[in-house]
């Protein structure tokens, strides 16, 4: 199981003995392995038919062999080759050719080397949009960890990046739904039971709506750090990415999360549940907020101050003694579940594969 990893590229470097900085969650990469598409369709359709289907996977299959330790323009370029597949692969699910079973596909996980081999086109399908997203969710880990290529040293990530890493964002989870929405409706339930844990219906929809919770995490620090933004804005934002974190967290009720990428899923979903609901200030900073010094302290709040924090500014923004008490007590509950979002996101880094947050 994958989580997003920016690291520098070394030789002879295997991924999995690298502690991973994760800033966008990245479930598991699956990548195809060689198969023979030529022998089984020859005589069923065209030759140049078949040899275009093949040398476009194998261009696939070359592309994705290394690409966690791709840059930029390698997810890039496998990402165009991946749209050139698709469309491809999708002329034999057409009920007319009944060639939908005609291959065998296979597709490993890289990492614990596991494969799924099907003879379903459909199966190729899901596959190539499921990378689509999965390498959607590593372009934006990329653009959220930028390092300096000689040293390491980490970046400041500009506004404009992290506009980018929404759309990226909102890229993956288009492909997870429309995934679970129009492909995996097409898979008879009996070749579906020969998939993985990863392309459970609720694996792909939670999946899909983490990825718009942390779109909006990403907006909540941009309003954030702009003084025309208001409170009730910032609230807004806070409580949507705390509902987008539970509704996603939901949607493993019903999934097998047995196995590490399940269990490190939960935890994840978890912490940023956590993570969520509590802002990320100093001890000096809740003073002088108790203190009526409210707008003064509002560009000290980082990207995660959210639902209860931006609440207690609103109730200590009125002259009754109640909205002051209520304040104290909202920022006193979000003092506990700061603690307890620390202990959530401890659990998630030392879960195998051990990582650490940004």
């Amino acid at each position: 199981m994958g989580c997003g990893a920016s690291v520098p590229n070394g030789k002879g470097r295997k991924r999995r003995s690298v502690v991973q900085e994760v800033a966008v969650f990245i479930p598991t990469i699956r990548v195809p392995v060689a198969t023979d598409v030529v022998q089984p369709l020859r005589g069923l359709v065209s030759k140049e038919l078949v040899d275009r289907l093949a040398t476009l996977r194998t261009n696939v299959v070359a592309l994705a062999e290394d690409i966690y330790h791709g840059d930029m323009s390698a997810v890039s370029e496998l990402q165009r080759a991946l749209e050139e597949y698709l469309p491809v692969v999708l002329g034999l699910t057409a009920k007319e050719s009944r060639l939908e079973a005609s291959v065998q596909f296979n597709w490993r996980t890289i990492d614990d080397d596991k494969d799924c081999c099907l003879a379903s086109a459909w199966y190729e399908v899901l596959s190539v949009v499921h990378m689509m997203a999965m390498l959607a969710l590593f372009e934006a880990n990329l653009k959220l960890i930028p390092r300096d290529g000689q040293n390491g040293i980490e970046k400041k990530v500009s506004e404009d990046s992290k506009k980018d890493v929404v759309d990226s964002l909102l890229r993956a989870s288009g492909c997870l739904d429309y995934s679970v929405h129009h492909i995996l409706v097409k898979i008879p339930a009996q070749t579906k039971k020969g998939f993985p844990s990863y392309l459970q219906e609720g694996m792909l929809e939670a999946i899909s709506i983490q990825s718009l919770a942390q779109c909006v995490e990403i907006q909540l620090g941009l309003a954030s750090d702009c003084e025309k933004a208001t409170l009730s804005v910032k609230r807004r934002l806070a409580c949507e990415q705390v509902s987008y974190f539970s509704k996603a967290h939901y949607c493993l009720s019903g999934c097998d999360t047995s196995d590490s990428y399940g269990k490190k899923l939960l935890l994840f979903l978890n912490w940023k549940c956590m993570d969520a609901k509590v802002p990320r200030i100093t001890t000096q900073t809740l003073k002088l907020l108790i203190c009526d010094i409210i707008n003064t302290m509002l560009h000290l709040i980082t990207f995660q101050a959210v639902a209860y924090y931006y609440h207690a500014l609103v109730l200590d923004k009125g002259s009754e003694p109640t909205n002051h008490i209520s304040a104290v007590c909202c920022l006193s509950a979000a003092d506990d579940l700061l603690a307890e979002s620390k202990r959530a996101c401890l659990s998630f880094c030392l879960a195998n594969p051990i990582t650490r947050s940004d």
